[in-house]
């Protein structure tokens, strides 16, 4: 049996107090991807804007580096799995690629003037063509159930290889093409939402804004995702304020309750003798109801 020396016993216990070095991953945008997906860069030096072509979540694909250095800090929670740039993409990568994009384009222009001719009630939004897989999907968006199997016939007949109609939801087909938001900025879906939650009227009304669709819907027509941001936050500052409508006593006179603003704890009240003025919130109280001045007979 071997026997550790000094000097090795030290070396060890040097290399056992040495901290872990951190282990960096990079975003990479896939191509036909709407947001970046955290890959592995090895041994590979590369740089923001650089083609690579990654293993990410769905397959192969060209994608472009669209943030570095990023602290890997799921490598410690279970589960959590991240894709690999296997190489810089080159001509022949690129070139592929440029090929896709043709047939795409030509794609989607055939089967909008198809869905036109055969006037079928559905929209067209996006195509995407999988070479490994030798088909082709349409991202439509209907009302209800369409029946396509004429455009199937006429798509095949035209591509000459496997087509696939996939129906999604107007929110999904906003996070796929993205916008800007009346907010200026991109749209939440794209950027990092992951999951829809429920959004209701509730919760514009919870926050005091005007029930103007146009004010509070998003691009894809449905209520903004963000009214649920705040929404709780809301909820609990307007506990402890009287409700619109309401009788109210103030240090000017009773009145009633026309407006609450909530963030500032202020409410906004109609006095009796019709004058509006702005109380805080701990200064106005809910009327207490008067006796009847009515005697019985």
């Amino acid at each position: 049996m071997g026997i550790l020396t000094h000097m090795e016993t030290q070396a060890h216990r040097s290399d056992e107090s040495k901290p872990e070095p951190k282990r960096f991953v990079i975003g990479v945008r896939p191509t036909d991807g709407v947001r970046s997906e955290l890959c592995d860069p090895g041994e590979l030096r590369l740089r923001v804007g650089d083609q690579v072509i990654a293993q990410t979540q769905a397959g192969v694909q060209i994608g472009v580096i669209a943030s570095n250095k990023i602290i890997d800090y799921r490598k410690k929670q279970p589960g959590c799995k991240t894709g690999k740039v296997l190489r810089i993409a080159n001509a022949n990568d690129l070139q592929t690629q440029r090929k896709k994009e043709e047939l795409e384009y030509k794609a989607k222009s055939f089967c909008i003037d198809k869905i036109t001719e055969l006037k079928l009630p559905m929209s067209l939004s996006r195509v995407v063509h999988e070479p490994n897989e030798k088909k082709t999907i349409f991202f439509f968006t209907a009302e209800g159930r369409v029946d396509f199997r004429q455009l199937i016939k006429e798509l095949a007949s035209f591509l000459r290889h496997r087509i696939e109609m996939r129906q999604v939801g107007v929110r999904d087909e906003a996070r796929a093409i993205s916008g800007t938001g009346i907010c200026g900025e991109e749209l939440c879906c794209t950027r990092f939402l992951k999951d829809f939650n429920p959004v209701t009227i509730r919760m514009a009304k919870d926050q005091g804004l005007a029930l103007n669709p146009g004010k509070i819907s998003g691009v894809c027509g449905r209520l903004m995702c963000c009214l649920q941001y705040e929404h709780e936050v809301y909820r609990n500052l307007s506990k402890s304020m009287p409700k619109i409508g309401k009788k109210v006593e103030t240090p000017s006179g009773p009145g009633k309750v026309i407006k609450n603003e909530i963030l500032n704890q202020f409410v906004v009240v109609r006095l009796d003798d019709d004058s509006v003025l702005s109380f805080p919130s701990d200064e106005v109280h809910t009327a207490k109801p008067r006796p009847s001045s009515d005697k019985p007979a």
